[in-house]
């Protein structure tokens, strides 16, 4: 098929795999992405198993998502986002890397809204899995050639000058692609030559969220470049027009990097201190899709009219309402029609043997622990029920809604928010009486295309027999 394979081995959970592609183009890597898909689906369904390429399969193991790595290069493959040995071309790559932090900050809600799905809320903010909140990880010494910039602001550059040593530029070593941190809990992170978007989901067609980077550096390069040719015409060598726009960016964009832990209750403390907002759910997260401002970015760029952009919002408003409408069907089926019996059955037993125990003569206190696990699987039963019950009400009442909007934040607020409870009971009522509760763990399931274009990747999925 020529889809190129760098590696292909076991991933964290039970029987979860991740493959690696080669970088390519990124359209070719994104239709090769789509098509190892169906071909992993198709074969797995040969040998009478089941690819499981949902983000969050089961509680209390790693979930799966995709690592797309993202570099711009020119046309005779130079690597845009790769630190050079010459100081001149370390302020180029200063010079797009600065620009994508950027454009990242500018338009941190629209690259939100490219990985939404109801699918990948079950993932986000997890363990091993990027927060809800879009930040930038750099690695301490990049962050750290920022700050330097940041602390230059002040210092007056000349026609004259050697900006390159009055800045400390021809001091980025070569060495910067060992030299970068990996920190898991950011979404979008610097990795030596490129940048990682992890965020994606295992399910998803990484297209969505690469039209949307492309977009968004593309436009943040055209000011750039504006405000570069501005300074020129007021009479400023270039090199010192470049480097006043790019300390401006760093100034404007240092509240989305973050180089700390964004699994923690400070991160999301410190994101709402700064701006940065944080969306955990799909409904509102699309909303940024049809703003003001991103109508005028994809016009602007001739990707997108405006009524393209709703149309594309209704669509994914309405796929999120029908996941979570079979969901919740499936949800109450199994409730009702089979964890239900299996707890009563469990239940009739236990009954049984307390009356065995009387019937030797042994006292009420031989029998408590049984009699305590009678009383709560009843209680179980009942909260499943008339939690299984209030949710198909809820979904009648959502169906009533005729906004595509208003129904799918009504499923999510209503009828979504009573799976927990419900799975809860579930795991509870049954053979399971007793130990505590799985909750969910999410994680990156990584597929990985490109290096010096972008790498739509990698993916982590699960293979499971069918029965």
């Amino acid at each position: 098929l020529g889809i190129p394979l760098r590696t292909r081995h076991n991933e964290v959970a039970p029987n979860q795999f991740e493959c690696a592609p080669t970088f390519e183009d990124a359209n070719l890597a994104v239709d090769h992405n789509q098509l190892l898909m169906d071909v992993m689906d198709r074969v797995a369904l040969k040998h009478h198993f089941k690819v499981l390429l949902h983000e969050k399969p089961f509680a209390g193991i790693n979930g799966s998502g995709k690592h797309n790595n993202w570099a711009m290069s020119t046309d005779t493959g130079v690597n845009l986002l790769a630190p050079g040995k010459r100081p001149k071309e370390n302020l180029q790559f200063l010079t797009f890397f600065i620009t994508t932090v950027k454009a990242v900050h500018r338009h941190g809600d629209l690259l939100r809204a490219s990985i939404a799905s109801a699918s990948n809320d079950h993932r986000l903010g997890a363990n091993e899995a990027p927060p809800a909140i879009m930040s930038v990880f750099l690695g301490s010494m990049l962050d750290g050639v920022l700050d330097e910039l940041e602390r230059t602001a002040k210092l007056p550059l000349d026609k004259g000058d050697n900006i390159y040593l009055k800045l400390g530029i021809d001091k980025i070593p070569a060495i910067l692609l060992d030299n970068t941190d990996r920190n898991r809990t950011s979404p979008f992170a610097f990795t030596g030559n490129k940048f990682e978007l992890r965020a994606v989901g295992s399910s998803a067609n990484c297209s969505s969220a690469m039209t949307v980077l492309n977009a968004i550096v593309a436009d943040q390069l055209i000011d750039f470049k504006q405000a570069v040719d501005a300074l020129i015409d007021q009479g400023k060598k270039k090199e010192v027009a470049i480097v006043d726009v790019l300390r401006t960016y760093v100034i404007e964009s240092k509240n989305i990097r973050f180089e700390g832990n964004g699994y923690s209750d400070e991160w999301k403390e410190e994101a709402a201190r700064r701006g940065l907002a944080n969306v955990p759910t799909t409904p509102q997260a699309l909303d940024a899709l049809v703003t003001e401002e991103s109508a005028e970015l994809f016009a602007r760029l001739g990707i997108l009219s405006g009524t393209e952009l709703h149309a594309r919002h209704e669509i994914l408003l309405e796929d999120y309402t029908k996941k979570i409408q079979i969901e919740s069907r499936t949800l109450g089926d199994l409730a009702v029609n089979h964890i239900i019996p299996t707890a009563l059955s469990y239940q009739t037993k236990l009954i049984t043997n307390v009356r065995g125990l009387r019937d030797l003569g042994l006292d009420d206190e031989n029998s408590q622990v049984t009699v305590d696990m009678i009383k709560a699987i009843s209680g179980y039963v009942s909260t499943i029920k008339s939690t299984v019950d209030a949710m198909i009400n809820a979904r009648k009442e959502a169906n009533k809604i005729e906004d595509a909007r208003a129904r799918a934040v009504a499923y999510c607020d209503t009828v979504k928010e009573k799976f927990a409870a419900i799975s809860t009971a579930n795991y509870y009522s049954g053979t399971n009486f007793g130990l505590e509760p799985r909750t969910s763990a999410g994680w990156e399931f990584s597929l990985r295309p490109g290096l010096e274009r972008v790498v739509p990747g990698g993916a982590a999925f699960f293979l499971s027999p069918l029965v």
